[in-house]
């Protein structure tokens, strides 16, 4: 693993990691992070479904990328280990798949492990780093990666967690401008357009604990892909995305879930 430096981690306020954690089921959060995971269902009982909704995309665009070639994967955001994880996905279809987890969380780098397994053809490896810092994730990614071949930029159900001030499109835009022709991007995020009032309730109970929800919507969400191919069906919430390639989410269909997916080509 690269990146490694000496973490401690925060139990004393929420963190978006261990909330996903929680919503998804697993053990690997704190009483902070329950707590305000109920105070976001108190809001929208939905959110255990979006973010199985999520996982499920991430599981069908790999996939799909996958069946079309792709060999070189590049998740950011990763998020507490849960399985399948995107290598496995990868590797399943094609195992010589190399994988790059990257993740900002402590608790994630102290469960990596799990998502080092590759097969013996392939390659996986983590880095602790954050998204804001992209120039220290393309450096460590370029040790396991090769730039000169296309590569899948993963960020699923991250840049919401990342504000306009922080400069998300340029974010975006600096790790793609490293990635040669024939690379993707495939990406959820969460939106305020379906759910206006509890949006806007959920940003403040965030705010209050300091973590930024920046919901965007469809036109800011699409803004992320200008200059790629988008693959059909485009931008769509994100369990209408090629459904045939995986199983519905119990509880998927209970009404909009408020974001959206996609998958675009760079030329």
């Amino acid at each position: 693993m690269t990146g490694q430096t000496p973490f401690e981690i925060d139990t004393s306020t929420p963190h978006p990691a261990r909330m996903y954690d929680w919503y998804l089921g697993g053990k690997d959060n704190y009483p902070v992070d329950e707590e305000m995971g109920r105070q976001m269902l108190a809001l929208d009982p939905r959110v255990p479904v979006m973010a199985r909704v999520n996982r499920a995309f991430m599981h069908r665009a790999t996939h799909w990328l996958a069946q079309h070639g792709v060999r070189q994967f590049l998740d950011i955001g990763t998020g507490i280990p849960t399985e399948p994880n995107l290598h496995q996905i990868a590797q399943r279809l094609a195992p010589d798949a190399r994988v790059v987890y990257c993740d900002n969380d402590p608790i994630v780098l102290a469960h990596a492990e799990a998502l080092l397994r590759s097969t013996p053809e392939g390659a996986t490896e983590y880095l602790q780093a954050d998204v804001r810092d992209p120039d220290a994730i393309l450096d460590g990614a370029r040790k396991v990666l090769d730039f000169s071949r296309p590569v899948a930029l993963s960020l699923i159900a991250l840049l919401h967690f990342i504000s306009d001030d922080d400069g998300a499109h340029a974010l975006v835009d600096r790790l793609l401008s490293e990635l040669p022709s024939g690379s993707y991007l495939m990406m959820t995020h969460a939106t305020a357009d379906f759910t206006p009032e509890e949006s806007a309730a959920a940003i403040e109970k965030l705010k209050a604990v300091g973590v930024t929800l920046a919901l965007r919507s469809r036109d800011e969400f699409a803004h992320f892909f200008h200059g790629l191919d988008l693959v059909e069906p485009g931008v769509a919430v994100p369990h209408h995305w090629h459904p045939g390639l995986g199983e519905p989410v119990p509880g998927q269909e209970d009404g909009v879930i408020p974001g959206y997916g996609a998958v675009g080509r760079k030329l």
